[in-house]
């Protein structure tokens, strides 16, 4: 019952609304809130609803009077998503004598009757999949490959293809256009009412995406997000109010299941006075909602901004991290670093482009940021240049922002050992290194932040350090170095480890 869970959830915080309602997660899935017409007579009532999504949780389904008039009880729910195709009617009519219509070159068009022996049909098995696992799907697409090609009996002899274009016969009253739910209903009385419907479907997603704009000088930004909707469900949804979660739900991804990855105040005076998608806490999460009805097509990816600030303070940051750590270390412990002396000695040239900004009010910002994709752009005369992008995860308000743009092309690093000592008796040992950076830069000063990790052991003690640092973590400490236009510096400091 953890995908009900969902639709009660979020048609109790929408409300009784005869609107369509949709929800998108940013996990890959989504939650409809429609209106069902019902007429219902005392005792069990036959009710089909074709309208739902190609890839609804059945078991996720609510059925409800939002005005608690009417007692609803389901007996029986029936969810079919395999609508009326070629393939399908031929194998409803497997076994049976049927027309095709043949129409060939410089011949007058005629019709033959054929027996469908067998239809060729594969009936869609991600359902299936979802509940056995790929396992069970790979070996169910293996016995459906031999079975793809229809066997038609033309004049008494079998052919592996159809004579001619198929017709049938009219559609009987169990067959389906669109996927569909038939549900038993029991009533306690009889009753007229839009009954609400609530499910979890998969085939929606969402995501988020900003683009950053830098004046040709300078570190004052301007920030416009987007968010990108994609709707694969099977279904359109006309006028709907649509919402969008950010954050972490707990949400049971079955075994063998694909992965398909209070209003905030205005962002800038440029957009006063037009509607703007508003953003609320909800329980543990931030619910956004665009401002206006909007239909959204199947198929369809719509995008609607959602963010734009001006004038936000950024910092360019500059990191050199000069370890370079030999995949075949991954998984290794303190005792095996230590006894390994080539570890952590090989160096890394490149210093870091980094760029901080706080997301808070007296920046220009102070929404919650759903995690997505930054591009930065700067201004080059009247063109605009990209110079990097990097992902976010979600940003509470009042949170510091740090994104990697990519790599100085003025500014190296150079890292070296140059003592290493170790008494395994009396448990110590001593390493010593030598940094030294570079601004190849002709006309700008620069500060480079030069990180260090101590990750021979937790007990360490700093000796000799050539100029003062900072303590990060307990196991990372920083050095800040100025330089001038063409200037280097040396850092130097030995690492004397305790056990």
């Amino acid at each position: 019952m953890k995908t009900a869970s969902f639709c009660l959830f979020f048609a109790l915080a929408l409300g009784a609304r005869a609107e369509t309602s949709l929800t998108i997660y940013n996990q890959n899935f989504g939650v409809v809130r429609d209106t069902v017409p019902l007429d219902l007579q005392p005792g069990v009532n036959q009710v089909r609803f074709a309208d739902t999504t190609a890839h609804l949780e059945p078991d996720s389904v609510i059925l409800r009077d939002p005005k608690g008039g009417v007692k609803l009880s389901i007996l029986e729910q029936n969810y079919r998503a395999a609508p009326i195709s070629s393939g399908l009617l031929l194998s409803l009519n497997e076994g049976k004598e049927i027309d095709f219509y043949v129409k060939e070159a410089n011949k007058p068009d005629r019709v033959v009757k054929g027996k469908v022996i067998r239809s060729g049909y594969t009936p869609h098995n991600q359902m299936a999949m979802q509940r056995y696992g790929s396992q069970y799907y790979q070996s169910q697409m293996v016995m459906a490959q031999g079975a793809q090609q229809p066997v038609i009996e033309v004049d008494g002899q079998l052919q592996f293809s159809l004579p001619g274009e198929p017709r049938f016969p009219a559609l009987a009253d169990d067959t389906i256009l669109k996927p569909t739910l038939d549900w038993r209903i029991h009533a306690d009385k009889a009753a007229k009412l839009n009954a609400e419907l609530c499910y979890v479907t998969g085939g929606m997603a969402w995501e988020a995406d900003y683009n950053i704009v830098a004046p040709e000088k300078g570190d004052v930004m301007d920030i416009t997000g987007w968010v990108t909707v994609d709707n694969q469900c099977g279904k359109t949804f006309k006028e709907a109010k649509l919402q969008l979660v950010a954050g972490d739900v707990a949400k049971i991804q079955k075994e063998g299941y694909p992965t398909w990855p209070a209003a905030a105040g205005a962002m800038s005076d440029s957009r006063a006075g037009m509607p703007q998608v508003t953003e609320k806490a909800f329980d543990e999460y931030h619910l956004y909602s665009l401002p206006l009805p909007t239909t959204l097509h199947d198929r369809e990816t719509k995008q609607v901004e959602f963010v734009r600030a001006a004038g936000v303070k950024t910092q360019r940051v500059f990191i050199y991290d000069g370890v370079q750590i030999d995949q075949r270390y991954n998984g290794w412990n303190y005792e095996n670093i230590r006894q390994d002396q080539n570890y952590g000695t090989q160096s890394n040239p490149k210093v870091w482009v980094m760029r901080e900004f706080k997301n808070s009010d007296a920046n220009h910002l102070g929404m919650p940021l759903p995690k997505g994709k930054i591009r930065f752009y700067r201004q080059d005369g009247e063109r605009l240049q990209f110079t990097g992008e990097d992902v976010i995860d979600h940003t509470p308000r009042d949170e510091t922002l740090r994104l990697r743009t990519g790599n100085a092309f003025d500014l190296v690093g150079e890292r070296k050992r140059t003592n290493f000592r170790r008494d395994d008796s009396n448990n110590w040992l001593d390493e010593s290194f030598e940094i030294k950076v570079r601004n190849r830069k002709q006309d700008e000063a620069v500060e480079i932040r030069v990180v260090e990790h101590l990750y021979r052991w937790t007990n360490w003690e700093i000796r000799e350090p050539s100029q003062p640092f900072e303590k990060k973590d307990a196991q990372t400490i920083e050095f800040r170095v100025p330089l001038k236009a063409g200037e280097e510096k040396t850092i130097a400091y030995t690492v004397h480890y305790s056990w």
